[in-house]
């Protein structure tokens, strides 16, 4: 697996890890907090071929609460 593949895997199975304990009971919420976003932030880019050609994650429909 490639350098980038390998941080990109590593970060979002940290995401899903850190998701699966805020659903536990007596998750320290002050650490989810701290943690969540900063992991959020060092996502890397995804890497070659997570998408499909032509994808543009701006596309799409509007959500509720989403600005027009």
């Amino acid at each position: 697996m490639c350098p980038d593949c390998d941080d990109f895997a590593r970060t979002v199975l940290m995401l899903g890890q850190l998701a699966l304990y805020a659903d536990m009971f007596g998750a320290d919420d002050d650490f989810i907090e701290a943690v969540g976003p900063s992991l959020a932030a060092s996502l890397p880019e995804p890497p070659p071929g997570t998408f499909p050609p032509g994808y543009d994650p701006t596309e799409g429909p509007d959500y509720p609460g989403e600005p027009s």
